[in-house]
């Protein structure tokens, strides 16, 4: 039977520029390949062949999946084996704690043909210029989308009932945990279940869900208090030493969008736009935080105001995913590049080598 997979993303573009989770993702492994090399030279190829080949023996992986190119991948990890790949290169740059003994570098740099690509080198260097000036625009616009959100959220804010929210998030962790506490040193992850992409957005909650027995779909407005709920139940599961994956906003990595805590077979999630869904088990549950915390008729009531602070919430958020997908076309001009520089014999060499390496480890 094959493994399960799971998939999220380590990294995003947002309001806060790139921001990286890697550091908590990759935590705790004992076996690390960091992949370095050009756009084009077969990192996401690579790492997807030993994915697959890892599922086929029937281990659980775990994708990181790349916000800036909707058909790659960043990194693959075996949780079981503590064996994880990743991309190495900016703008998720990871650094080696032990370097020979946990992480090894992996340089694809070596299967290229130096002097193809220095024929090229100003078109190359111009690309990477606009890249780079490209994803500036699109950080500064989200920047601009955030704090139209926040002049969104300001209204309902004004209108909340803090004393119920905090009512409401000390029933739900009584709910959750009860009196139940484990005796270890927690595992607390961090994560995004979703990013803004070329694409627009896009999520894994369904995925990340697929085996929780039991679901909460949180609904509410911008302000509502969904993010503080989620982080005050992911520290009481923390203090109560249960493991927590906290999954981050990808479009303000400030703010909190779900926490799974497996070991009691729950999720609850900020299930509002842009990742909005619906109960479709039964055991699935809606907790309405506008009906239970904000004052009643407060759409109705500033009806105008949130109407004029949503427009140009919309409009900069669809601008910002605008130049994410111009900065797609521009690396795919630049990765033509490195594919026609390439020896892809030299980096399937290299592929099997870091198979037949995982193959040891995980057959002990």
């Amino acid at each position: 039977m094959n493994g399960k997979v799971l998939n999220y993303y380590a990294g995003g573009n947002t309001a806060k520029g790139f921001y990286s989770l890697h550091d908590s993702v990759l935590d705790g492994l004992n076996r690390l390949f960091i992949l370095k090399g050009g756009p084009g030279t077969g990192k996401s190829s690579l790492m997807k062949a030993v994915g697959e080949e890892m599922v086929k023996r029937g281990l659980a992986i775990e994708y990181l999946h790349c916000s800036s190119d909707n058909h790659s991948i960043d990194g693959v990890i075996i949780p079981e084996f503590q064996v994880g790949i990743v991309d190495g290169t900016a703008p998720h740059v990871v650094e080696p704690k032990a370097p020979g003994v946990v992480e090894e570098y992996i340089n694809l740099g070596v299967a290229w043909d130096e002097k193809k690509l220095v024929t090229h080198k100003e078109e190359i260097l111009q690309l990477n210029k606009t890249i780079s000036q490209t994803y500036q625009k699109a950080y500064d616009t989200f920047a601009a989308a955030l704090k139209a959100h926040d002049d969104i959220e300001d209204i309902y804010i004004s209108n909340m009932d803090f004393s119920e929210a905090n009512k409401l998030t000390e029933e739900l962790i009584a709910d959750f945990y009860g009196e139940d506490t484990i005796d270890k040193q927690p595992k607390i992850k961090h994560r995004f279940l979703g990013a803004a992409t070329p694409n627009g957005a896009v999520d894994f909650i369904q995925n990340l869900t697929e085996d929780i027995g039991k679901r909460y779909f949180i609904k509410g407005r911008a302000g509502s208090g969904k993010s503080t709920m989620l982080k005050k139940i992911a520290a009481a599961g923390e203090a109560k030493g249960f493991d927590v994956e906290v999954y981050h906003c990808g479009f303000d990595p400030n703010s909190l969008d779900m926490i799974i805590v497996r070991e009691k077979n729950f999720a609850i999630f900020d299930s509002t736009a842009p990742h909005e869904y619906f109960p479709n088990r039964d055991s699935d549950e809606i907790i309405d935080m506008y009906t239970r915390c904000i004052t009643a008729g407060t759409d109705e009531r500033f009806a105008e105001d949130i109407a004029r602070t949503t427009k140009p919430y919309k409009d900069k958020m669809k601008e910002g995913i605008s130049y994410l997908a111009k900065v797609k076309v521009l690396r795919d001009e630049l990765e033509a590049y490195y594919v026609e520089a390439m020896d892809f014999t030299k980096v399937d060499e290299i592929q099997k080598q870091i198979i037949e390496e995982i193959k040891q480890i995980v057959s002990k």
